[in-house]
């Protein structure tokens, strides 16, 4: 009997590319896959996340979970792989003795010699997509040459290790076969693009490329490190009818002293002059950061420093996650000195004022009409997106309308809004 396989995807969205891979080469050796799947399955594959401290605890809760199922015979053998697995396996194997193998975050022949293949056979499954089929995530590149004081990444995925330019065009060129109509690029460093294997960032003539496949509609960047970053990438956006005017750049943070202290190698005037540009060279641009709260040394001022800059840029999107030690990294050393409570009042504080923020600039969208992609029916309603919105992350346009099918494009006008999704009518 054909065997069901069902893995689990913990973490970012380039850990949902590993697992489409991953689902992809079982498929093609004839198991019946699956993805996040309630259905009963005879093997279990988790693919973990060690980012952060919350990440790593909701990694070993879904591996306990599924442990103590295996032990009650829902299902054969469970597996974990993943960045979790990768840094820890040797911890994991000690503490969790249900799991049939740990596996690091390239490890797919051992995985498939573990579930009886031949792993000297290549690799050539098709990527399985587990996304709704109008968008997919293009992974171009793995690992990362940054040396951030909090960040554990390189040692997890190690150097800065680029796909070339005609691989990745025929990835969007298969991808727009299944149906795929927008585009996510993603990274641990997109701005780094292309400087290991042309020798300079190659990121806009990859865009350039890209823009060319017929058939996709939207291109999109998330996670494009501010330092060093391509300037004349703005001019391919700017150009290009089919890439978002929509910019995923975490900043981390705005004080000169932490920013030093986090190894950003972008300073605070550095960051305002690029927001600056960027605002400049692609008028009507979203722009999505992230913010690091509570860093070891962050003072009050530090911190109100931060809500200015934030207050001043007016950035579409943010998202904040608070400083947790990390192993390895440089900053373990420095002592973790902002109380837990205190890290939390700035988070609940900043993310007040961004609501505020996203409050004011989704009210300024009524009376506008926007190229809306449906993403489908939800709660009764349907559910679309603008180019200034990502899936999962940002805003939903709730639309008062039937018969519009997901992955459709339409225009639609905004009649109200809320502090994160806005309503309208197609027109």
């Amino acid at each position: 009997m054909t065997k069901k396989v069902n893995i689990i995807t913990l973490g970012c969205s380039k850990n949902v590319v590993d697992s489409e891979i991953l689902l992809g080469e079982l498929n093609a050796r004839g198991m019946d896959v699956m993805h996040e799947s309630d259905q009963d399955a005879d093997y279990v594959i988790i693919n973990t996340c060690g980012f952060i401290g919350d990440a790593k605890e909701e990694s070993i809760d879904t591996i306990l979970q599924y442990a103590e199922a295996k032990k009650n015979g829902q299902f054969e053998k469970l597996f974990v792989t993943g960045c979790l697995s990768q840094r820890y396996a040797s911890h994991l194997k000690q503490e969790i003795h249900d799991v049939d193998g740990f596996y690091g975050t390239e490890d797919i022949p051992a995985i498939l010699k573990d579930l009886g293949f031949d792993p000297k056979k290549d690799l050539v499954g098709e990527r399985f997509i587990s996304t709704p089929k109008h968008y997919a995530y293009l992974k171009i590149s793995e690992g990362c040459d940054r040396n951030c004081s909090f960040c554990a990444i390189p040692l997890i995925r190690g150097k800065h290790k680029s796909k070339s330019i005609e691989a990745l065009v025929e990835e969007a060129e298969y991808l727009v076969s299944k149906g795929v109509k927008e585009l996510i690029l993603i990274a641990q460093d997109l701005t780094w693009y292309g400087k290991d294997i042309y020798k300079e960032q190659k990121l806009a003539e990859l865009l350039e490329k890209l823009s060319d496949v017929k058939g996709i509609e939207w291109i999109r960047l998330h996670y494009a490190y501010p330092a060093s970053f391509p300037m004349n990438v703005l001019e391919v956006m700017r150009e290009r009818e089919n890439i978002c005017n929509y910019l995923d750049i975490p900043l981390q943070h705005i004080s000169d002293r932490i920013l030093k202290s986090m190894k950003r190698a972008i300073g605070a005037e550095e960051s305002r002059e690029l927001i600056r540009e960027i605002r400049e060279k692609v008028p009507g641009i979203a722009i999505r950061t992230t913010m690091l709260l509570g860093y070891p040394g962050e003072t009050d001022e530090d911190f109100n420093e931060l809500l200015e800059f934030v207050m001043e840029s007016r950035f579409e999107r943010l998202g904040v996650f608070t400083y947790s030690p990390e192993e390895g990294t440089s900053s373990y050393e420095i002592k973790d000195d902002v109380p837990e409570a205190i890290k939390q009042e700035r988070m609940e504080a900043l993310l007040a004022l961004q609501q505020d923020i996203s409050l004011e600039l989704n009210e300024e969208k009524i009376g506008k009409t926007f190229k809306v992609i449906i993403d489908g029916p939800e709660g009764g309603m349907i559910c679309g997106r603008t180019e200034f919105d990502s899936p999962e992350v940002d805003n939903e346009v709730i639309i008062s309308a039937t018969g519009l099918e997901a992955g459709e494009f339409h225009n639609i006008r905004i009649s109200s809004a809320s502090e994160f999704d806005l309503k309208g009518e197609k027109v």
